[in-house]
């Protein structure tokens, strides 16, 4: 039996209310692959997708409202939430960065919890095979 398990059922038990939030996700739990986050667990989601501009904004879309995702190499990954979209612009969009890691399969399997578009210096560093987000384009759904 793991000590994790020991410890959950023979602690001190939390009062009424007190309960944790079934929607949390530790940051111990994502993966930083640079320019987006990875849910570690196998059954890990994502309830929101949080776009970080390089100006230090950022917006959040729920993942339920996401209807399509298309991808083309030369536009980047188009997502349509209900009365918007989102078109994430950059490099190698569609590569594993990691074996069996990948932003698009991330993003069509809510794996991804954040993803933010890079600087210019980070880009020029960045390896030639490595996912790199230059840009974020919002606009209103037609």
């Amino acid at each position: 039996m793991s000590d994790s398990v020991l410890k959950r059922y023979s602690g001190p038990r939390s009062p009424l209310g007190a309960r944790e939030d079934p929607f949390e996700i530790g940051d111990d739990a994502i993966d930083d692959i640079g320019c987006y986050g990875w849910l570690r667990g196998l059954r890990e989601r994502s309830p929101m997708l949080e776009f970080r501009r390089k100006d230090g904004c950022s917006v959040a879309y729920d993942y339920a409202l996401l209807r399509k995702v298309c991808f083309d190499p030369s536009e980047g990954i188009t997502l349509l939430f209900d009365g918007e979209t989102v078109r994430i612009e950059g490099r190698n969009l569609d590569d594993e960065s990691t074996p069996g890691i990948q932003l698009l399969r991330g993003i069509q399997n809510r794996r991804v919890p954040w993803v933010r578009e890079l600087g210019e210096a980070e880009i020029l560093v960045a390896a030639e095979n490595g996912t790199i987000v230059e840009r974020f384009e919002f606009a209103e759904a037609k």
